[in-house]
C-alpha cells in the first residue's frame, strides 16, 4: 500500500492569474486563423461540473499518442470526467465530441505522465518532473504527481 500522503508538498499549482489566462487563452483558442496556431497543444475541454451542473471551459495541454490525446492534470475538474462518458472538446477550432478514457491507477497514470513529459517539458516543469541524464523523466517524481492526485485521460476526438 503507497502512502498518498508523503508527496514531498504541492506538486502542479495554479498560476496566480490563471483564470485571466484562461480567458485569454479560450478567446484565442476560438479565434479563427490563430486557433491553428494557438490550439496546435492546446484544444479546449467543455466539462459540466457533476454536481454542480456548472459549466467550465478549459484550456489544457496535450500529447498525441497512440491515435488518441493524452492529457494529465491533479485538479478538481479531472473528476467531472467519466470512461465511457464522451466529453465535447475544440481542437484546432472545431468542436467535437471525444470519448473519454480515465486513467487513476499508478501505473497508469505514471506511464501516460511519462509520455507526456518526454514530449512536452512545459508539463514536466508545472508537475515537477524532472529527468535524468538519459533524458527519462524522473520515476519518484512522476509517483509523487500519481500521489498528489493526478490523473491521466486518453479522449479520442470524433472525425
Amino acid at each position: 500500500m503507497v502512502d498518498k500522503t508523503a508527496t514531498d508538498g504541492p506538486r502542479a499549482q495554479k498560476l496566480a492569474v490563471q483564470g485571466l489566462v484562461n480567458r485569454l487563452m479560450r478567446g484565442l483558442l476560438r479565434t479563427p486563423l490563430l486557433c491553428r496556431a494557438v490550439g496546435k497543444r492546446l484544444p479546449t475541454l467543455y466539462v459540466v461540473g457533476r454536481k454542480s451542473g456548472r459549466r467550465y471551459s478549459i484550456p489544457v495541454a496535450y500529447t498525441r499518442h497512440d491515435g488518441a490525446l493524452l492529457i494529465g492534470s491533479p485538479f478538481g475538474w479531472g473528476r467531472n470526467l467519466r470512461t465511457g462518458e464522451p466529453v465535447t472538446i475544440r481542437l484546432k477550432g472545431r468542436r467535437r465530441q471525444a470519448e473519454v478514457q480515465v486513467l487513476s491507477a499508478e501505473p497508469e497514470v505514471v506511464a501516460a505522465y511519462a509520455v507526456m513529459a518526454r514530449d512536452n517539458h512545459n508539463f514536466a516543469n508545472f508537475n515537477k518532473i524532472g529527468f535524468d541524464s538519459a533524458g527519462n523523466p524522473d520515476p519518484h517524481d512522476l509517483h509523487l504527481a500519481w500521489a498528489a492526485g493526478a490523473r491521466a485521460f486518453r479522449l479520442t476526438p470524433a472525425r
